[in-house]
């Protein structure tokens, strides 16, 4: 399948397609009450279909009939309308809206207005998206929304983040949010060969809006995946009328924010004097070299878009998209280019009462991956030796050489960081497609009765080849089992095909009267997810095979049924009422804990209407409190709840006589398996003030997992494995939310818009055992580089989850500096020893915010987007493992550059608990400035046919932070060979014809 050629041709002929002919050509503007321009205003017959939309300066051009009245509507304003002048000249003036709440938001399963809403529920649209070149989806809410965080997973091209929504749920099964695309939920973790994130696999371009369900009472329509919130991504639609294009194009410019602080060659060469013997003086050499310098570069991207939008025949709205990404990595080597199209058609029949929206979607990625295994390399190769050798051996790299070795290498010295990065060929070749169909049926003979029925798929397919040559040092000589033949490099291949298959059906009934406003939903789901891994041979270079497969392929599947309803009750408009349940199964439980039930039930007290209906100042002002049970069964292997066994690799053999054979080995099992269950009770206050001028939200919320799906220890002999997972354990968040958006200004020539929010979240264990165990000290995890097997985190009963688990520092009075080696004795047994290390700080922020800004004056606009942490710690892994004497004049004769670290402390770095001080736990709160940008409306070219618009921007312009390492943001706690996020500028055009 080449699915670039497939897309092309089906979408391309959608380009040409034009819109009947109408009566009367109609142009004008849209303004605000102030006489600013409104753009993306929605234009519609009055009684009939839209038919188009303003553009970027507010203006609209349109065939319509000549007695026709249209209305135009926006977000926030009230409905305005006007008959066809005989002038074909139409200006409209919006109101803001007396109820400025009348948004129609997607809450899964159905729809709601804004008003009505009765749990935690936030939207992005795209008027409010981060602006630049972002290349995954997510990036485009970052800072937007209270209680969620988006973590960057690094710098390179389509890396994507780690999303938090109220700090996550559990401990070893997921935290990610459910990601629900044009009704498509996807599965978790969304990983694909040969993609760095497969969210990178989806153009930012074609979104329109983002709901986030934060809570239980608005999540548990989702129930079986719900626990760490839902993320609902609407991508753009057709709005119908003439044929509309747009053209937009940008160009990015990467460079590398930063740089690790390491030893330049002269202060390498007087620390080696000054601290080595005459040996180790020896080893030094002549040259200068700034290794990152080598493996860094400044980048290009560009990202162009097209797209068309109209009606097919005049009757059936259409858009259909064509995109190319083409951005290489600030790490040399690296690139990323994306081919994207997307069509939606929305057909309707029998007068309306049939709806259809059909929607498509496709990508095709190529990448080139840079070897990140150079980035340590930099920082710990010798700066006084050259990058190039002077001869052929190892590809003409300069390397360490040991001349007494199999190889010609020194043992355990670092490798060459510009071979590693030139003598890699890490290609892939990623293909995805998402897709549904969306049938909506009006029951004539019940009025308010509908039926619904969503067909969805997302299929992949990722292939790729990494190639090393057999002269690079890091793969040289590889020995095939019973040959004495040497064998260099690596030539392997891998593929990966994944199959996401949904069905929902449900029908909603909707009447209102006397008793108020009733909506009933009942349905159905299904949704199987099937993996296709196939197994190829190990191969070196010369394609010599190292190690064959025993089986091709395997193909783990796993399935999600479920059952739903909800009623949503309003009484006189102003008391609300939600209440939903949902019963699901899961094929990764036995039959006996297969299915769960997670209800919610929510309340919405309207006090504007109750008490100030009549106070002008007061817009808006609702009360609502929910609580809800949602589960969790992501994260956890597919098949463990029972016996299995799996045969064993060629390096695992049993010899029955002169003949090695593969023996199947049972795996640990544990049959109790069951739903982690979320509870959580929300209570928030929404309010609009003077005019809609100010708005915000104010909630609190309580999440308390049980069941959670921990990692467990097993008594001897009680299973095939020493640890295993089980429901064992549970955990609380407790946190408060602000959400404050002020129309500062909002004059004819000038706005100005500020948006703030602000979560406070405290997380901690309860319980990690069946029975109450003082003895048992917690889950302890986060490996780090430095002695043997060490980590550095904890999760204990009274703690935050990721709690850092060290030695108490002692440090000199006189100078402030660590006194090398020496430690408190915390139990006071005399004798420092693992008794000693202690709870300290944690990983998570106790505070994320986000401030945004946007203005516009005349032709221009402006704004920017901040974000900040407060009360997350870091373990500087960079800093521990280099900045010692020991590890700059190593012990095996080498010398190893390293962090200045070692000019500030000067420790030896001997001794286990050298790596587990509480020194190299950092304070790592930041301020960031994310993005600044401004644009200019040139206004009408090409002879009034077009539209232009010029944008420039910068992303990643500064971070504020006390911590020393290379980036404050790491998810995980531990900083270690991170992949510089690099600082951006764009320049871009839009053009509207």
């Amino acid at each position: 399948m080449n699915l670039k050629r497939l897309l092309i041709v089906i979408l391309m002929p959608l380009f040409v397609l034009q819109a009947n002919a109408q009566d009367k050509m109609v142009t004008g503007k849209v303004t605000n009450a102030s006489g600013a321009p409104v753009a993306g205003a929605t234009i519609k017959i009055k009684g009939g279909k839209s038919i188009g939309s303003t553009n970027s300066d507010g203006t609209f051009s349109l065939k319509v009939p000549a007695n026709a009245t249209l209305e135009i509507t926006s977000v926030g304003f009230a409905t305005a309308q006007m008959s066809v002048p005989t002038s074909g000249v139409l200006n409209f003036s919006l109101q803001p809206s007396s109820d400025n709440l009348d948004e129609i938001v997607v809450i899964g399963y159905g729809t709601a207005k804004k008003k009505d809403l009765t749990g935690s529920i936030a939207t992005v649209t795209s008027k409010d998206f981060v602006k630049g070149q972002l290349t995954t989806p997510e990036q485009l809410i970052s800072g937007k929304v209270a209680g969620v965080s988006i973590t960057a997973n690094g710098g390179a091209p389509g890396s994507g983040s780690v999303i938090r929504i109220r700090g996550g749920a559990s401990l070893n099964a997921s935290n990610d949010p459910l990601i629900v695309i044009d009704g498509v939920p996807i599965e978790s973790g969304n990983s694909i060969a040969g993609s760095a994130n497969a969210l990178s696999l989806i153009n930012p371009n074609e979104i329109e809006s983002f709901t986030v369900l934060k809570d239980a009472s608005a999540a548990a329509i989702y129930g079986s995946r719900a626990s760490n919130g839902v993320i609902i991504i609407t991508t753009k639609r057709g709005v119908g009328g003439e044929a509309k294009f747009n053209f937009s194009s940008m160009l990015s410019v990467y460079q590398p924010s930063g740089k690790i602080d390491v030893l330049n060659a002269d202060q390498f060469k007087a620390f080696v004097n000054a601290n080595g013997k005459p040996s180790d003086i020896a080893l030094l050499g002549t040259a200068s070299t700034d290794w990152q310098k080598e493996i860094y570069r400044t980048a290009i991207g560009t990202d162009n878009n097209l797209s068309m939008s109209g009606a097919i025949f005049g009757k059936t709205p259409f858009r259909a998209s064509l995109g190319y990404l083409n951005q290489q990595g600030i790490l040399r080597g690296g690139n990323l280019k994306r081919t994207t199209a997307s069509f939606i058609v929305s057909p309707k029949f029998f007068n309306n009462t049939l709806k259809i929206d059909l929607n498509v979607k496709g990508s095709v990625s190529e990448s080139q991956f840079a070897n990140e295994g150079a980035i340590g390399a930099a920082v710990g190769f010798d700066p006084t030796k050259p990058v190039y050798s002077g001869n052929n051996r190892f590809g003409g790299y300069l390397e360490w050489l040991d001349p007494n070795s199999t190889t010609g290498l020194k043992s355990l010295a670092p490798i060459n960081p510009v071979g590693l990065l030139n003598q890699r060929d890490d290609q892939s070749h990623v293909e995805r497609s998402i897709g549904s169909a969306n049938i909506e049926y009006n029951v004539p003979f019940v009025k308010g009765l509908k039926a619904v029925v969503n067909l969805g798929y997302d299929i992949a397919k990722g292939t790729g080849t990494v190639v090393i040559n057999d002269s690079a040092a890091n793969t040289y000589k590889r020995f095939i089992d019973g040959s004495n033949k040497p064998h260099g490099g690596v030539n392997n291949v891998y593929r990966q095909d994944k199959q996401n298959t949904l069905m929902d059906a449900y029908l909603n009934y909707n009447k209102s009267g006397s008793f108020g406003d009733l909506d009933l939903t009942a349905g159905y789901s299904y949704q199987a997810f099937k993996t296709t891994n196939y197994n190829f041979a190990d191969k070196t270079f010369d394609g010599t095979t190292v190690n064959k497969p025993v089986f091709p392929y395997d193909i783990p599947e796993n399935r999600l049924i479920g059952f739903y309803g909800r009623l949503k009750y309003a009484y006189k408009g102003k008391y609300l009422l939600t209440a939903t349940i949902r019963r699901d199964g899961s094929s990764r439980f036995t039959k006996d804990n297969r299915w769960g039930t997670f209800p919610s039930v929510a309340l919405g007290w309207k006090i504007k209407d109750e008490f100030f209906k009549n106070t002008k100042a007061i817009n808006d002002l609702k009360i609502r409190v929910g609580y809800g049970v949602t589960g969790n069964q992501d994260g956890i292997p597919l098949y463990l709840y029972q016996p299995t066994y799996a045969l064993s690799s060629n390096q695992s053999q049993y010899q029955f006589g002169s003949t090695f054979y593969n023996i199947y080995a049972p795996a640990g099992y544990n049959s109790d398996l069951k739903w982690e269950q979320t509870e959580m009770l929300n209570a928030g206050i929404d309010f609009a003030l003077f005019n809609n001028r100010v708005t915000g939200t104010v909630e609190y919320y309580e999440r308390k997992t049980k069941d959670l799906l921990n990692d467990a220890a097993q008594p001897a002999g009680s299973n095939f494995t020493n640890r295993i997972t089980a429901n064992i354990g549970n955990m609380k968040n407790r946190g408060v939310e602000l959400t404050l958006n002020l129309a500062v200004v909002s004059k004819k020539d000038f706005t100005w818009d500020l948006g703030f929010n602000i979560n406070y979240n405290k997380n901690e264990i309860t319980n990690l055992t069946i029975a109450p165990d003082p003895t048992y000290l917690g889950n302890q995890s986060g490996g780090i580089s430095g002695g043997t097997g060490n980590t550095v985190l904890i999760s204990s009963v009274g703690y935050p989850r990721g709690s850092f688990f060290v030695y108490k520092q002692i440090y000199d009075p006189k100078t402030g500096k660590p006194i090398d080696g020496l430690f408190e004795d915390l139990n006071r047994d005399g004798i420092i020893n693992s008794s000693d290390l202690y709870q300290y700080k944690q990983v998570d922020p106790v505070v994320f915010m986000g401030i945004n800004s946007n203005f516009t004056y005349k032709k221009w606009n402006g704004g920017f987007v901040m974000r900040a942490n407060v009360g997350n710690y870091m373990y500087n892994n960079v800093r521990s493992a280099s900045g010692t004497r020991r590890n700059i004049i190593n012990p095996i004769g080498i010398l190893r550059n390293g962090s200045t670290e070692v000019l500030e402390s000067n420790q030896s770095g001997d001794g286990e608990k050298y790596y587990l001080s509480d020194y190299w736990v950092q304070n790592a709160s930041f301020l960031r400035m994310d993005n600044i940008n401004i644009g200019y409306n040139v206004g009408k070219v090409f002879n009034n046919k077009a539209n232009l618009r010029l944008t420039a921007n910068v992303q990643n312009v500064f971070v504020i932070t006390k911590y020393k390492g290379l980036d404050p943001e790491i998810s995980g706690g531990i900083d270690n060979n991170l992949y510089v996020r690099p600082r951006v500028f764009v320049f871009g055009v839009n053009l509207d014809f």
